[in-house]
């Protein structure tokens, strides 16, 4: 009998659309999965529906129903399981109503596949475990928690909030990275336009004169010129750097683990960093230790949560010290990275045997400080910003009408 189960797990669901006629004779028509034409139309029978046409879901090549499952997907998913569970809906009805509901085909594929798993008889984690891109071993393990302790409701209530802290704490920290960036990049854009351009008009008025230029000017043509010859170069240095420096982040771990080094020391985001790294680190920690993860396997879960090389080092150094039999609030203090209102609160905690409770309320802090520090910044730039902008782009301006003032004042 397991046997049969695994091969029917093993076999792969298909989209079909359909139609057919309802007990009353009416017509009605929509989509599901099966593993084979035959199979639907068993299923649709169950349910009353008489078949008339049954045939393969066509894939969409482009629109929101082709799109990658990303985390924020997973997010949503765990919320809606949560808040099923905690009505009384059965776990089988709540994931096939998930599954009806999806937008995203891939994620509806996706939770049917999960499904299948459960109604073979296969535990929610174990489950989870066949889709390890979506569902990491610190999800899983929560769930197999909360299955042994008979609380599934509630761990996924909690999954779902660390889910959702997480995004937004990752919003947040590439909000404060991606604006600057985005700022200066339409800078560089509308320079080359002027240099590429505009001012080779001037060039060909200044020329008309007979008159030697102003140094800046003469400065800003050649600056033209050169853009001019070897933009597309320029460019493709970019685009070359860019894509060479993700490679290296993604295939490179020391140049990774030395980025991660220099992020956190760079003015004002180094401290949205280490104040986002410290709330994932207490976030993940609070998450695991209350729904009875052992603390060296809930360190271990934080180190990888952390998102930096430098934390996740840190914590693994905690891990060592707390199995070694020291306090946690100690081993934190010896690696000068976390502040002594946070080994403080972590302290207490220890005490009072309520560790999970302050490590939430060390997150809540941070992630709130991060978010305050992202507006400030946001507020604190703009001026910066325009000045900038100003300057160079009104510099350029300014010194190619310098002729024209010099010509007006000759007059």
């Amino acid at each position: 009998m397991a046997e049969n189960n695994k091969k029917k797990v093993a076999k792969k669901q298909i989209a079909y659309v359909y139609e057919g006629l309802n007990r009353r004779g009416g017509k009605i028509k929509g989509d599901m999965f099966a593993m084979s034409p035959t199979e639907a139309k068993g299923m649709l029978k169950k349910q009353g529906i008489t078949p008339t046409k049954v045939r393969k879901k066509p894939t969409p090549l482009f629109g929101s129903g082709n799109k990658p499952i990303d985390s924020k997907d997973i997010a949503v998913f765990t919320r809606q399981v949560a808040t099923m569970l905690t009505a009384g809906v059965p776990l089988v009805q709540s994931l096939e109503m998930i599954a009806k509901g999806a937008e995203k085909a891939n994620l509806q594929k996706l939770v049917n596949d999960v499904l299948l798993h459960v109604q073979s008889g296969s535990p929610v984690a174990d489950a989870l475990r066949t889709q390890p891109k979506y569902f990491d071993d610190l999800y899983c393990d929560l769930v197999e928690s909360g299955e042994k302790s008979g609380a599934l409701d509630s761990i996924f209530d909690r999954i779902a909030v660390y889910k959702e802290k997480s995004e937004a704490l990752k919003s947040k920290i590439k909000k404060a990275m991606t604006y600057p960036i985005a700022i200066l990049a339409i800078s560089f854009i509308v320079v080359g336009i002027l240099l590429v351009y505009v001012i080779p008009s001037f060039e060909d008025i200044f020329a008309s004169f007979g008159a030697e230029l102003p140094a800046p000017t003469q400065m800003a043509i050649a600056a033209s010129k050169v853009a001019q010859d070897y933009w597309i170069y320029v460019v493709a240095g970019i685009i070359a750097g860019i894509y060479l420096f993700k490679r290296a982040l993604r295939t490179n771990k020391r140049f990774a683990d030395s980025m991660d080094a220099l992020l956190l020391k760079a003015p004002i985001v180094g401290n949205i960093v280490n104040k986002g790294a410290i709330a994932r680190y207490a976030r993940t920690l609070s998450t695991t230790f209350a729904a009875g993860v052992p603390l060296h396997e809930a360190l271990n879960s934080a180190a990888g949560a952390s998102g930096n090389a430098v934390y996740k080092r840190a914590i693994q150094e905690i891990k060592a010290d707390v199995s070694a039999g020291n306090m946690m609030h100690v081993a934190m203090r010896t690696t000068d990275l976390f502040p002594d209102m946070v080994t403080q609160m972590v302290s207490i905690g220890e005490e009072s045997g309520a560790l999970d409770t302050m490590l939430e309320r060390v997150a809540n802090v941070y992630e709130q400080e991060v978010d305050d520090a992202v507006d400030g910044i946001t507020a604190l730039i703009e001026p910066f910003i325009m000045v900038f902008l100003g300057t160079v782009i009104g510099g350029l301006i300014v010194v190619m009408y310098l002729p024209i003032f010099q010509m007006g004042n000759a007059v």
